[in-house]
C-alpha cells in the first residue's frame, strides 16, 4: 500500500490530496494520503480571496498549460455548481468586465472559450467606463464565469477528502530532506507555496503581496477588473464584497497600509460610486505565492517520489483541480507500488 503525503493545506495540496485518494479508491486499491501543514483552513492564504476563476500572476508560464489547468477547474466548478454543494462550497455564477488600458494588447482573453457568452466591448461599452478618466480603457470582456470562496471552498474539500479516510497532520515542515529520509512516506508532493522558497532554496519564489477590503453590498451582483499595472477590482461573494487590490512583487508586508487602502476603496469607488455608503468589515493581507514559472514535475530521492506543484501566483484557485490532473499522472507514471 503505497503511504502519500501532502505538504500543504491551500487550494493546490487539498486538491492534490482528493484526487489520489479518490483515484485509489475508484481503482479499489488500498492506500494512505495524509494532508501535512502548519496551517489549516481558515488559515490559509487563499482563505482571504475573493475566488473568482481567472489565470493571473502566472509568470512565463505556458499558457498551453495554464488554459488546459484551469479548463479543468472550470469543468470542476461547474459540476459543483449544478449539484447540491454549490452553497456549502460557496461557488456562484457571476458576470464579470475585464477591462484593460494598453495602447499595444487586448485584454489577454485565450481563455475566452473556457468561460461563458465571453464578448469584446463596444464603443459605446468603453466610452461607459472611461468617463471623467485620464487614461482610458482601450479594450473590455465581459464574460460569465465562477467565483469559489476559499474560505468555503477549502472546508468542504477537506470534508471531501477526510470522509474518505484521508488524514491530516498539523506540523510544519522545515527539512524536506528529513521528512523524506526518516518518514514512513513513499511518495511526498510539495505544495508549500511560498514556503519553497525557504524549503527548497527556490530562488525563483518571490511574494506578491495582495492587500483587500472587503464591504457590505449585497446589491452588486458582477465583478469589474481593471487589469491596468495600478488597477483596481470589485468581486461580490456570498456575503461581502471584496475590493482590490495590489500585487506588490517581492512585498514580505503582511500588515493592512492605510495607504493601500484609501488607493483600494478610492479606484473602486470610481467604478461604483455608491460604495462611498457601503459598511465596511474588514482588510487583509495575503502573499502569493509568485515565481518565474509554476513549477510541476517529479524528481527522484533515492527510492521516495518527490511531486512538486507549486509557483501558482495569484491563480491558486483557478488551476488546483487542473494541477493535481498532472500530480495524478506524474505519480501513476512513476508505478510506485511496483517498486514497494
Amino acid at each position: 500500500m503505497p503511504n502519500i503525503a501532502v505538504i500543504g493545506a491551500g487550494v493546490n495540496g487539498v486538491a492534490s490530496a482528493i484526487k489520489i485518494l479518490e483515484h485509489y479508491l475508484a481503482e479499489g486499491q488500498p492506500t494512505s494520503v495524509t494532508i501535512i501543514s502548519e496551517d489549516f483552513t481558515p488559515n490559509t492564504t487563499g482563505d482571504g480571496s475573493a475566488g473568482l476563476w481567472g489565470p493571473y500572476l502566472l509568470g512565463g508560464t505556458p499558457q498551453s498549460k495554464v488554459y488546459k489547468w484551469s479548463q479543468s477547474m472550470h469543468r470542476f466548478l461547474e459540476k459543483i455548481w449544478l449539484s447540491e454543494d454549490a452553497g456549502e462550497a460557496g461557488v456562484c455564477l457571476l458576470p464579470c468586465i475585464r477591462l484593460n488600458t494598453s495602447t499595444v494588447n487586448t485584454v489577454e482573453d485565450f481563455w475566452r472559450n473556457i468561460v461563458y457568452g465571453a464578448q469584446d466591448l463596444t464603443a459605446d461599452q468603453l466610452a461607459a467606463y472611461n468617463v471623467g478618466r485620464s487614461v482610458k480603457f482601450t479594450s473590455g470582456l465581459s464574460f460569465v464565469t465562477y467565483t469559489s470562496e476559499p474560505v468555503k471552498l477549502l472546508p468542504y474539500m477537506m470534508k471531501r477528502f477526510t470522509r474518505n479516510g484521508g488524514k491530516i497532520v498539523r506540523q510544519k515542515v522545515e527539512d524536506l530532506d528529513v521528512l523524506i529520509a526518516d518518514s514512513g512516506y513513499d511518495v511526498i508532493i510539495n505544495c508549500s507555496g511560498l514556503g519553497s522558497r525557504k524549503l527548497l532554496n527556490d530562488e525563483q519564489m518571490y511574494s506578491v503581496r495582495g492587500q483587500v477590503s472587503r464591504v457590505k453590498a449585497n446589491w452588486i451582483f458582477s465583478a469589474v477588473l481593471d487589469e491596468s499595472d495600478d488597477g483596481n477590482y470589485i468581486i461580490p461573494n456570498t456575503e461581502s464584497v471584496v475590493l482590490g487590490g495590489t500585487h506588490q512583487e517581492r512585498d514580505y508586508n503582511t500588515q493592512v497600509c492605510e495607504r493601500d487602502r484609501q488607493l483600494i476603496v478610492s479606484g473602486c469607488r470610481r467604478f461604483i460610486p455608491g460604495l462611498e455608503h457601503t459598511e465596511s468589515l474588514f482588510d487583509w493581507v495575503g502573499l502569493r505565492p509568485g515565481r518565474a514559472e509554476l513549477r510541476l514535475e517529479a524528481e527522484r530521492r533515492g527510492r521516495k517520489l518527490l511531486i512538486h506543484n507549486y509557483g501558482h501566483g495569484g491563480s491558486g484557485v483557478t488551476l488546483c483541480w487542473g494541477c493535481a490532473d498532472d500530480v495524478l499522472d506524474l505519480l501513476l507514471a512513476a508505478n510506485i507500488t511496483s517498486k514497494l
